[in-house]
């Protein structure tokens, strides 16, 4: 689906009319009671949800969606055993904005979820706990700004049921791991804990001086002999440690994930509950490729990287490789 047949919000416009927005309706307490995961001969790939009468009819009232509000289109869905994705792209201004849909969309799931409920006695603390939390808690919306983001989530939107079947298959890898204590300071981490066991490690900082000289001057033969010197070292089996910040830095950290190689990524926020990498390390780490490590909490308000934090990743990248 090519995203340039979309309007695009103008900046400062998130909320109040035309955009593009990622929806998520989820059971709080994570009950898979809108499907069960199927997963064929134990390939991921083949992975699908099997919908509860529950969860065809949140399903109907997604699509139903437009009766009352003309101006949404459901571009993409996914009803996963505990909760609901959606992108919903608004192709005109309404006379109230995106939270006012989202609302209308809620209060009809609750309905959904009182008509469920209604429908067994609670007999036991546990089914009352149920009847008292299902989509106890308004959906989550976040609005896309730019075009590349569309594509992205469209994608993750439609690999869910695969990434849990992964997640299933190999619950090692995608188990948040707290407490790895490295050269005096205690990270969590997702991935291949053995990977901290290797016998050669390297960090990844490209200099800015580099940059510098290749973009001001045009002289870029030292900024290309460390990238280059990067990967050949990798696959020799080095194992490289690095936020991978600098897009020189992440074209390095792309080619190791084309070619397979093993590397440690500092991760510039903590995990959250549920926590998924995104999409370029997913297979990585469900491969045992990949060992994702962060010194903080999660921070659900953070949005993006300060200075600070890069300065202290790379000095991190630079301890755990002069620890082992």
């Amino acid at each position: 689906m090519s995203s340039d047949t979309f309007k695009w919000q103008d900046r400062g416009t998130a909320w109040k009319g035309i955009g593009i927005y990622h929806v998520t309706l989820t059971i709080p307490n994570r009950e898979p009671l809108l499907g069960e995961l199927i997963i064929p001969d134990n390939d991921p790939s083949k992975a699908e949800v099997k919908r509860t009468q529950l969860g065809e009819d949140l399903v109907d009232c997604l699509m139903h969606l437009y009766e009352h509000y003309p101006e949404v289109r459901i571009l993409q869905f996914c009803l996963m055993p505990d909760h609901l994705h959606a992108i919903w792209y608004v192709r005109q201004a309404m006379p109230s904005g995106i939270m006012s849909v989202a609302r209308g969309f809620w209060q009809a799931a609750k309905k959904l979820g009182r008509s469920y409920t209604s429908s067994f006695s609670p007999n036991t603390i546990r089914d009352k706990e149920r009847s008292q939390v299902l989509f106890s808690e308004m959906p989550f919306v976040r609005p896309l700004v730019h075009e590349g983001q569309l594509r992205s989530m469209i994608r993750y939107v439609q690999l869910n049921p695969v990434r849990l079947a992964t997640k299933r298959l190999k619950p090692g890898f995608f188990c948040v791991q707290t407490g790895i204590e490295i050269a005096g300071r205690t990270y969590s981490g997702v991935g291949n804990i053995h990977l901290l066991q290797c016998e050669h490690y390297s960090p990844v900082h490209v200099r800015s001086m580099w940059v510098k000289d290749a973009e001001e001057h045009g002289y870029d033969q030292p900024l290309r002999d460390y990238m280059n010197g990067c990967v050949l070292a990798a696959r020799h089996g080095t194992i490289l440690i690095s936020p991978f910040i600098s897009k020189q830095e992440q074209a390095v950290m792309s080619v190791l994930l084309k070619e397979n190689l093993l590397f440690i990524y500092l991760a510039d926020n903590g995990f959250r509950d549920y926590y998924k990498p995104s999409d370029a390390l997913f297979d990585a780490v469900a491969a045992g490729r990949v060992l994702i490590l962060s010194p903080w909490e999660y921070n659900p308000s953070k949005k993006h990287i300060s200075r600070a934090d890069c300065v202290a990743l790379n000095t991190m990248a630079e301890e755990i490789c002069a620890s082992n």
